[in-house]
């Protein structure tokens, strides 16, 4: 309940008023203002409550009054606007993904093909919301992702045969689509990227797939076979450089054992080499004792041999040998043995002799 309180004017005084009848007036008075109070701030909580609206993550509002885009954006979150007046949408700013779907196309020879479904990433840059809405609308993709994309399609598909579009070429759609729509945006609407663009197969003509199909499947066939041909060609070959490394590696130790052999046949002529210097060394060297034996043995009997030790061997080889025969008819003895050696004994007496008379003259 609302409670007013009023204080008694000099004019109400003047009329004579009692207390009891001005409370009476001042009733009806505040019964009066109420459901006007009331309705007013109804009004005013309903406006409140519509001009609240949210802006989602990832986006960016825009609004307009009278139709007219007002200028700038507001980010993220809880905003206010004049309702009935003002109103605002949603523009996103984040990546996103607009599919294109059933695009008809005519090649270079006439045959007519449709390409399902063409998938365009694409990111609207947040600085440029506010002039590409101005320029384009909110639906800015629909002129530069949806039109565009036919167009390209078809600018593609009309300067190229079906062999082009559907085998040849067709890994390289999807690249000249991104390029050429991203080269119109950088002029017409910079705010634009072409994140990536992916191209489904297009159909064909049923009679025109089979025979595609068909020469696929040959083409299947031969590579097929050229793989066979090269697996067997790299099995010969491996085979071949088995055969060769084994070659190689039995000449490799029949040349080691030769060497061995060799070396060993080399050691054994050393040996023997080495056996037969120190055999002739040895040799040389008892030559050389002997040699030096009998020269000091020379040398020794050069002042052994004197004529009494000649003198003396002689009597004893005499005296060792003779035979002495004794009987009445032989007046005399005489020696039947070693009569030669008496003659030179005596024949050595007679040179002493003369070497002594030599010496006393």
């Amino acid at each position: 309940s609302f409670f007013f309180f009023k204080q008694k004017t000099a004019y109400e005084m003047q009329r004579g008023l009692v207390g009891s009848e001005m409370c009476i007036r001042d009733r009806y008075q505040v019964m009066e203002l109420t459901p006007l109070l009331v309705l007013c701030i109804a009004v005013s909580i309903l406006i409140i409550s519509v001009g609240i609206h949210k802006i989602d993550e990832g986006n960016v509002g825009v609004y307009y009054r009278g139709g007219a885009l007002l200028e700038g954006t507001t980010n993220p979150g809880y905003h206010w606007r004049f309702p009935f007046i003002t109103s605002y949408e949603n523009v996103q700013v984040t990546v996103q993904t607009d599919e294109v779907t059933n695009i008809p196309c005519g090649t270079s020879g006439g045959v007519l093909i449709f390409f399902d479904k063409v998938e365009v990433v694409n990111r609207l840059r947040k600085d440029d919301v506010w002039m590409t809405v101005k320029n384009y609308t909110t639906l800015y993709d629909k002129t530069w992702i949806y039109d565009k994309i036919h167009h390209e399609i078809n600018q593609f598909c009309s300067s190229h045969t079906l062999e082009d579009v559907y085998i040849t070429k067709f890994d390289t759609l999807d690249e000249n689509l991104a390029q050429a729509i991203q080269h119109d945006c950088n002029h017409w609407a910079p705010g634009i990227q072409i994140i990536s663009i992916r191209v489904t197969k297009p159909r064909i003509p049923e009679n025109l797939a089979k025979n595609y199909e068909r020469m696929e499947k040959e083409k299947t066939n031969h590579k097929i076979a050229i793989g066979q041909q090269k697996t067997v060609e790299t099995t010969a070959q491996t085979k071949r450089k088995e055969e060769t490394i084994y070659a190689q590696m039995e000449a490799d130790v029949s040349n080691i054992k030769m060497q061995k052999e060799i070396n060993e046949t080399r050691s054994l002529v050393e040996k023997e080499s080495l056996m037969n210097y120190m055999l002739v060394q040895r040799e040389e060297a008892q030559a050389n004792a002997t040699k030096v034996k009998l020269m000091a043995e020379a040398a020794a009997n050069k002042y052994k041999l004197t004529p009494e030790f000649l003198h003396l061997e002689a009597v004893k080889a005499i005296t060792n040998n003779a035979k002495l025969h004794i009987g009445p008819s032989i007046p005399h003895y005489f020696s039947s043995n070693n009569t030669y050696q008496c003659q030179n004994i005596m024949h050595f007496k007679k040179k002493e002799k003369k070497k002594k008379k030599k010496k006393k003259k």
